[in-house]
């Protein structure tokens, strides 16, 4: 599976998006060519434009560790058509 994180600020963590709610949810996508695409759509923001870069994990440790501190996150699959949210805080 796939994250992206901020270029210059990796060790900072993975980039989420808010909820409807305003809870921070973490995209893992399973396509390599998805995750690229949405950082390229980030990165290309005209109002805020960021840096990405899309880094592989391992799928079950991270839903695990999302799970064991109830964090939210969503699985994008090649199926799912996302777009990053505007002015979104990353």
């Amino acid at each position: 599976m796939w994250l992206l994180t901020l270029r210059d600020k990796k060790m900072d963590g993975a980039y989420a998006v808010h909820d409807d709610n305003g809870d921070k949810v973490l995209f893992m996508f399973e396509s390599h060519d998805d995750a690229e695409r949405y950082a390229m759509m980030i990165e290309e923001d005209p109002i805020t434009p960021k840096s990405m870069d899309v880094i592989e994990i391992d799928g079950e440790l991270a839903i695990r560790t999302c799970k064991l501190y109830n964090y939210k996150y969503a699985v994008i699959t090649p199926d799912d058509f996302v777009i990053p949210p505007k002015n979104d805080n990353i």
